[in-house]
């Protein structure tokens, strides 16, 4: 097997390479947005930029970046683009900046929707160059860029802009491309359409001949340009040399094919058209399919597109095709075929006489046409409708191959794509793991295209949509496998032994030689399958390691996947790996295989079951795993091993390895997913379509849903009738009591109900009434029963006022339907889902509500809040492994949860025990729940019935209301509540009081009678399972637990009405659809009412680690976000209650006027500034530190140690004024930052009680959905902007503090990044020099703004900050010094406290010289954990050197330090070394005032 070529990384440029660069010097003189005066417009800039940099260039990616960065599109393409000055050099520089735009992945149509005027000609314009002839005006190369951009237009539908132009190429006049008989067969097909096709004839005649012309011309665009497609790939020669731009042209042109076909309103016409130009039978004939290294690509999008023509869909309804309808359509087209050869055909008589099944597989129809001349072949297809009539007398053009290939392709039968997809082995091989063209690797340039499916807005049907994120799930986990495989084969340093064996010459964690394998066990296919049902095999392996590694190897549990591989190296012993080069021929690696662990084998040969029985203790070093191996790639292995005589793949493995668990459970979801396609997907009505992105994206708010409720219980959603006035702005709110002091919450509301389909009605008074009942709300408050006597009988109350969007969301997720609710950060999202599931709960007591969250900790906050309100503990229930973290003393886990119900029955029949004796009955009532519930029954019903008939009201006369007290048959039982039970004071009152009592008295034998099933079911699982289908009313769980545990979970018959989503946009796809589906359909329907979605596209989405999955594919695209793009409303939150007004407004340019709560302006922490720092939020420059700015030791693992430094610095300086460490973090946007900055804390700061530790250092993608008081960014990037150049990314950063955010950054590069503006032009207008006041304590009083009366001192650079943060720390510890001298002379009558404090200070000394002695205090290059190629520091000075810098810059005046400091040999910013070598003297005396 060839090793794939690795590809080439784009190395971005420099700043001083971008400044250098003559496209920067133009855009500095045009049309750089920092330029006041411009000069101005000039064509022949764009001609000169054209020809001499972009076409000369080749089209180079690094040219055209530079360009797009410079804003050259926004700035002087567009904004001067007309029809007078239109050229090609003009059209080409568009289509490239666009097409960077959209490999950048960031927005390319915003400036075309600003000013559309001249869009229009503008695309005409490319249409006609796309079809320009190849060696005229447009080379190669450019029309394959052209074809990429007509592919974004495509793929841009949601888009008004585009889709209007786009619609004229896609209607149904394009059928004009059809030959006449084709025509005429598709419009009899459907009669419908022969009455539309009659209408566009008479509306062409209307037109003048001018704009017919035009209007022709667009509607035959596709079938020219497949023409023209055609020409090219006929001219690719079969051996000779063929130009790479021929091949790309083809492969790009195949990806817009496959676009067009996997998007119903552009396959709808489209398919026939493709159809009749047999452009797949040309395709499959071509030399570049045989090329095996050009064409290698070509092929599997060819097979792709050849899928999606074939795809099982009604193109004219939409509708999915069942198997039987598919087999129709076959059956049609072979008896048509059949029929023509019987009619016109002698020689076929066998053919049309013999029954389908024997004539429809290739091998026969080849038989029965390959005899037949090219003329009759010809004829045949023309009688099919394929080809145009034959003239008489007359050859046919078209070879006999192409013939014969065009009857048979068309004709053959085709396996169903269940079928396809049934025996598709789930695991990856060899094969697919090291392909470029379906696995990149991660230096993915967005070039060129990759035979991968794409999501994008809309799918075809539902198995398309799952078969979609199927395929890109599976390959995004070879990813993850492939750098598994490479990491662990490579540690083990395979070699050939001298007698042409293996022998390994290191070891792995992850991975163990194989001591022998052998299959045991290949179970019978099932009836109607050829695969077996299962394969086991056993693994044995030698488990010579330390303890704690072969505990990992022992632990593995069933399902846990491996992957058995093969290595025959080449090399010999002792050679040297080399990462960089391809992996495969180094190890000689050969087969891989996967596997799922059935259990370990104990001494008997027998499997260890899991369970709570101890594990049996196994003697000696070997271990042996029953494994399952993948049946389908089994059957596929020994088929080639027995027709072609391979080898076979199972003799031949040498090495197991295995995977960290988090990581492994692709196979649980592949399956979930398969399993999902087998079964009859049930997706309810109102969600079908708006799932595959079609219909009214409205269609399911809650406003046009048939089965909308009228009158809803708010329960204590509400403070008051005032906050609820507030929370329906625009409404007339009538209350049913008139009474004020009766208007206060619970309150139930009534809302004006409208169908979901308006009535038309002529008159207008009629009218007018309506709209005036629409805004009318019936308010009724009421009151909770009371409970019972006890102070925790009071129900527990929400105390937030909700805001009136807050409450709109509340009421759209109470009611049916589909809720999207976009939480901008610090927006209570979590207190609105909160609400809603509470209110769920309470007004709809039998319909069970699932949580699905993205992440263990949102569901933990979730559950610590629900705990808050009234909702009853039994009815919570929390699966997966996250129940560990959660940080209450309560277990929400199943078995958690069986306990709690086993411990609540033991306390309730005590309870019942303490009531039967109260009331003096004999005998043992509280033996079990069973005899409890008789004991209500008998006993305590008939008292209670009995105290009822004597005081209620008996005729006119009202009884007296000591009698309520005096019957009460509870006394003796209630003695233990707060007295006097009855008050005295009415009969009402005292009346419910009694009820309440009663009622708390029934709440224990109900709760009783339901903890009777776990009295009857004995072992733990069926208790916990009772719990899960049957009690819980509120069950939670994550998106990947859901995935996973699917078919247990619909095996059990688990059921539930609503669905609540946290953190929606940062779920995949596919983990958002499959919590849908946790459940089988009821008479074939979806009992779903409800699907409440949370989340923030603004911020980050799903974590995607290849790049080409990420961007080519888009499968970082969730499907919050994308009903969000495809138009379904939302709620969106506009009051923030997180940051100062200050730093929200550095974010909520994104959002739809989002705002700030009250309490932001008033409360003292929002409104006092920052002590020590003049700024509650600063960009600081951080320019070139000796020389380097960020270096990148490992692909993509970037670092920067001036602002690396920089960071800790000041967070050094903020622990020293008195700040909590713990309410700082400290976040940057690569992993290499966050590696070193953690480095320099424990080096700097260490365990040093005058300083700590941040709260976290951490990136900022870890730490979205998280916040702290201040917050410390490190940005890193000094050559491009890299990743944060994603807007989301950028929100995520600019959100997360609440005071105070400092940024480091060099700030030349990100101003200019087009993007990022809004944000960075309101930190631009602020110094970007760090400004600090030393003397101001903290906390201080000084007001948010005010200037301070302290002196402020500005930071010039890192060193400076280095040096003020040493001096700080040394004056701090000789003020303790002599404040410590100054309490031990005190008088005799102290000694003893003056005894503690010296021993405290003989600690603060030794601490001191501890730190004081840390030599190399920033790594050396060796260090890995630093990765940093430079070390920090050079020295060069020696130490009586050191001594008098330091003594001059006033650092030490205490003897004793300098000895230590003048042994230290490398020194930094840090706690406690002498600055001085850092920097010249000069540097320290330049340094302003406060530092000396």
């Amino acid at each position: 097997m060839a090793a794939p070529a690795q590809p080439k990384k784009i190395v971005a440029p420099t700043v001083s390479q971008i400044n250098a660069e003559f496209v920067t010097q133009l855009a500095c003189k045009y049309w750089a947005p920092h330029i006041k005066k411009k000069s101005p417009f000039d064509i022949k800039v764009i001609e000169d930029i054209y020809e001499k940099e972009i076409v000369k260039s080749r089209f180079a990616i690094r040219k055209i970046m530079l360009l797009e960065f410079s804003q050259y599109l926004e700035n002087y393409l567009w904004m001067n683009y007309s029809p007078e000055v239109s050229s090609k050099a003009y059209l080409m520089s568009i289509c490239c900046m666009v097409n960077e735009k959209f490999r950048e992945n960031v927005p390319a149509w915003e400036i075309f929707k600003k000013k559309p005027d001249h869009f229009p000609f503008f695309f005409k314009h490319i249409l006609k160059a796309a079809l320009a002839e190849t060696d005229g005006e447009f080379s190669l190369h450019e029309q394959t860029v052209l074809l990429l951009f007509l592919d974004h237009c495509f793929n841009s539908l949601e888009v008004d802009l585009i889709r209007s132009e786009v619609q004229q190429l896609i209607s149904l006049p394009m059928w004009m491309g059809l030959q006449l008989a084709r025509l005429e067969l598709e419009l009899k097909k459907t009669p419908k359409l022969r009455k539309f096709w009659n209408l566009i004839k008479k509306n062409d005649e209307k037109m003048d001949p001018e704009a017919r012309e035009q209007a022709y011309q667009e509607r035959r665009f596709l079938s020219q340009l497949i023409q023209k497609f055609i020409s090219v790939l006929k001219s690719v020669p079969l051996s000779e040399p063929v130009t790479m731009d021929k091949v790309h042209y083809c492969e790009r042109f195949i990806e817009l094919m496959i676009d067009l076909e996997a998007l119903l309103p552009t396959r709808r016409w489209f398919n026939t058209i493709l159809d009749d130009s047999h452009l797949l039978v040309h395709c499959y004939l071509s030399n570049l399919v045989r090329r095996e290294e050009d064409g290698h690509l070509f092929s599997q999008l060819l097979d792709m597109l050849k899928f999606y023509t074939g795809f099982e869909i009604n193109d004219q309804t939409g509708n999915a095709l069942t198997e039987n309808e598919m087999t129709t359509i076959h059956y049609d087209r072979i008896t048509s075929l059949q029929r023509a050869a019987f009619a016109h055909f002698p020689e076929l008589y066998d053919f049309a006489l013999s029954n389908v099944a024997e004539v429809d597989t290739r091998e026969s129809l080849v038989k029965f046409f390959g005899p037949l001349s090219s003329n009759t072949l010809h004829q045949v297809a023309s009688y099919l409708c394929l080809l145009p009539t034959l003239p008489k007398n007359e050859d046919t053009t078209f070879d006999k191959e192409f013939l014969l290939e065009l009857l048979v392709s068309r004709h053959e039968r085709r396996i169903s794509q269940i079928q396809q997809l049934n025996q598709m082995p789930l695991y990856p091989t060899e094969k697919i793991i090291w392909d470029e063209n379906i696995v990149p690797t991660e230096y993915y340039s967005g070039e060129g295209c990759l035979a991968l499916p794409k999501l994008n807005l809309q799918f075809l049907t539902l198995h398309d949509y799952l078969l979609r994120n199927f395929n890109l799930f599976r390959l995004e986990s070879t990813y993850e496998i492939r750098q598994d495989i490479e990491d662990s084969v490579s540690r083990m340093k395979p070699w050939q032994s001298e007698y042409g064996g293996v022998v390994f010459g290191g070891w792995a964690r992850m991975a163990q030689p194989i001591v022998a394998f052998t299959v045991v066990e290949v179970a019978k296919p099932n009836i109607g399958e050829n695969w077996p049902t299962r394969v086991r095999a056993d693994v044995t392996i030698n488990l010579n390691v330390r303890d704690h590694i072969k505990d990992e190897w022992e632990g593995l549990r069933k399902h846990d996947v491996c992957f058995l591989i093969t290595v025959r190296p080449t090399k010999p012993y002792g050679t040297k790996f080399d990462r960089r080069r391809p992996f495969i021929e180094q190890v000689g690696l050969v087969y891989v295989r996967g596997c799922e662990i059935q259990g370990m084998l104990d001494d008997k040969g027998r499997v260890i079951e899991d369970g709570p029985e101890p594990r049996p203790n196994l003697r000696g070093e070997s271990r042996t795993f029953r494994v399952f191996l993948d049946p389908n790639q089994y059957q596929q292995d020994m088929t080639n091993t027995i027709q072609n005589g391979a080898e076979d793949v199972y003799e031949t493995f040498n090495i197991i390895m295995r995977r960290k668990p988090k990581e492994n459970n692709f196979k649980a979801v592949l399956e979930t997913i398969r399993n999902l396609m087998n079964t009859d997907c049930v997706v309810p009505d109102w969600l079908h379509d708006i799932i595959l992105g079609y219909g009214d994206p409205s269609s399911a708010h809650y406003s046009k849903m048939p089965n909308q409720i009228a009158t809803l219980d708010f329960n204590d959603t509400f403070l008051s009738i005032e906050h609820l006035k507030a929370s329906f702005p625009g409404y007339n709110v009538k209350v049913t009591v008139e009474d004020p002091a009766l208007q206060i919450p619970p309150f139930r509301i009534t809302f004006p109900v409208r169908s979901g389909k308006g009535k038309k009605r002529k008159d207008a008074d009629v009218e007018d009434e309506d709209t005036e009942e629409a805004k009318t709300l019936i308010v009724e408050p009421h009151v909770i029963p009371n409970r019972g006597p006890y102070p925790y009988n009071q129900p527990k109350r929400n105390t937030i006022q909700f805001t009136h969007t807050q409450i709109e969301a509340i009421r759209a997720g109470m009611q049916p339907g589909l809720t999207m609710v976009v939480g901008p950060p610090g927006t209570g999202k979590t207190d609105v889902a909160v609400q809603i599931i509470s209110n769920i709960y309470h007004n709809f007591p039998e319909q069970r509500t699932l949580i699905v969250t993205h992440s263990n900790q949102a569901l933990n906050q979730l559950f610590e809040k629900i705990m808050a309100l009234d909702i009853d503990e039994r009815h919570l229930l929390r699966l997966g492994h996250g129940e560990e973290e959660l940080e209450t003393e309560k277990d929400f886990s199943r078995y958690g949860r069986v306990n709690y119900v086993l411990a609540r029955r033991i306390e309730l029949l005590e309870e019942v025990k303490r009531l039967q004796k109260s009331l003096g009955v004999p005998g043992d009532a509280s033996y079990t729940c069973e005899t409890a519930g008789y004991f209500f029954l008998y006993q305590v019903m008939s008292r209670w019935e009995e105290y009822i008939s004597k005081v209620k009201n008996k005729g006119s006369t009202l009884p007296d209301v000591t009698e309520v007290s005096t019957f009460f048959p509870f006394h003796e039982y209630f003695a233990n509540a707060p007295q006097p039970i009855f008050k005295g004071r009415s009969y009402e009152e005292d009346m419910e009081i009694a009820e309440g009592c009663f009622r708390h008295i029934k709440k224990i034998f109900t709760q009783l009678e339901e903890f009777r099933a776990s009295e009857l079911l004995r072992s733990g699982l069926d208790r916990s399972k009772y719990l899960l289908v049957k009690e819980a009313k509120i069950i939670a769980m994550t998106c990947t637990h859901a995935a996973l545990k699917r078919h247990d979970l619909v095996k059990l018959g688990f059921k539930y009405d609503n669905i609540l989503m946290e953190e929606a946009a940062q779920i995949l796809e596919i983990e958002t659809f499959i919590p849908l589906l946790l459940q089988n359909p009821q008479d074939g329907f979806s009992r779903l009412k409800r699907w409440i979605m949370i989340g923030d596209h603004h911020q980050l989405p799903p974590v995607i680690k290849n790049m080409a999955f990420q961007k080519y594919s888009n499968m970082e695209q969730s499907l919050f976000t994308r009903f969000v793009r495809v138009g379904v409303p939302t709620v969106d939150l506009d009051a923030q209650g997180r940051a100062r007004a200050s730093l929200c407004n550095l974010y909520n340019w994104r959002y739809k006027n989002l705002g700030n709560l009250p309490h932001v302006q008033l409360l003292p922490e929002f409104s006092t500034a920052n002590a020590g720092l003049l700024y509650d939020f600063q960009l600081i420059n951080v320019e070139d530190f000796q020389g380097v700015g960020e270096s990148e030791p490992n692909p993509y693992f970037y670092q920067n140690l001036g602002e690396a430094e920089y960071v800790v610095a000041l967070f050094m300086y903020m622990c020293l004024l008195g700040y909590p460490a713990d309410k700082i973090s400290i976040l940057t946007t690569y992993n290499g930052q966050k590696h070193l900055i953690r480095d320099i804390i424990n080096r700097r700061c260490g365990n040093n009680p005058l300083i700590g530790r941040p709260n976290k250092v951490t990136t900022v993608d870890r730490f979205q959905g998280q916040q702290n008081d201040y917050i410390l960014l490190s940005l890193v990037r000094t050559r491009a902007v890299g990743h944060l150049r994603d807007v989301r990314r950028l929100v995520v950063a600019m959100s997360r503090a609440r005071l105070g955010l400092y940024i480091f950054a060099r700030v030349s590069l990100f101003q200019n990044c087009f993007e990022l503006t809004p944000a960075f032009s309101q930190l631009t207008a602020r110094p970007l020099h760090l400004h600090i006041i030393p003397t101001e304590p903290f906390p201080t009083t000084r007001k948010n703004g005010e200037r301070p009366s302290h002196e402020v001192q500005i930071i010039k650079n890192m060193p400076q900050m280095a040096n003020f943060v040493y001096n700080m720390y040394m004056h701090l510890i000789q003020t303790t010094h002599h404040y410590h001298q100054t309490l031990l002379q005190l008088p005799p009558a102290m000694v003893e406290e003056g005894e503690e404090v010296q021993n405290q200070e003989t600690e603060l000394e030794t601490e001191e010289e501890a730190m004081t002695v840390q030599v190399d205090i920033i790594p050396s290059p060796t260090d890995t954990s630093c990765s940093q190629e430079t070390p920090a520091f050079q020295t060069d000075t020696t130490p009586s050197q050191t001594e008098t810098t330091a003594s001059e810059t006033g650092a030490s005046s205490n003897p004793e330090a300098i000895p230590a400091l003048s042994e230290t040999t490398t020194t930094v910013a840090g706690a406690v070394s002498a600055p001085a070598e850092a920097y010249t003297p000069q540097d320290a005396t330049s340094a302003p005032e406060g530092t000396k």
